[in-house]
């Protein structure tokens, strides 16, 4: 039976995975929440605190995808992943700020995927702080991809708010 689930799990997310690629990345230009909401609705919990901070310990970066990547997918977490080593290394040295390829469709990945809530290829944040973890799909990174700069300046700005706790 145990067996029969982590198929069951395997089929679901490499074909979510799978979807997502074949649909050009991003379903909408916000960031979904785990509250359900958009990022400026509040914070990532969705309790409305909005500007109230938190004091954050850690803030992730993960860029989720499957085994077979397409153009888009393969430069969202490229693009990721640079803007974290050239303007977080401090914080990464520090343990504070982290970055991630995960292939999702890796039995060793189900869990931190299950974490997430993944459902296709996608660029996450989740942030630890003293309210508890925080996490949340960012979207709009689809649409910058053309633009390296603009990028790499969006996703910046988004992880500094989250290093200072702020969800808006």
């Amino acid at each position: 039976m145990a067996g029969n689930k982590i198929a069951l799990v395997s089929l679901s997310v490499a074909l979510l995975l799978l979807l997502g690629c074949a649909a050009g990345g991003a379903p909408d230009g916000g960031a979904a929440t785990e509250g359900g909401g958009n990022a400026g609705a509040g914070n990532a919990t969705g309790n409305g605190t909005g500007g109230m901070a938190n004091t954050v310990q850690k803030v992730e970066v993960i860029h989720f995808h499957g085994t077979h990547q397409c153009y888009s997918c393969i430069t969202v977490g490229d693009y990721a992943g640079e803007t974290v080593n050239r303007y977080f290394a401090r914080e990464m040295a520090e343990g504070k700020v982290t970055f991630a390829h995960v292939n999702a469709e890796l039995p060793e990945n189900w869990e931190l995927a299950e974490k997430y809530g993944v459902a296709s290829a996608s660029l996450w944040i989740g942030v630890y702080d003293d309210a508890g973890f925080h996490k949340e799909q960012n979207t709009k990174v689809w649409y910058k991809i053309s633009n390296r700069e603009e990028y790499m300046s969006y996703l910046k700005g988004i992880i500094e708010k989250r290093l200072d706790g702020d969800f808006s």
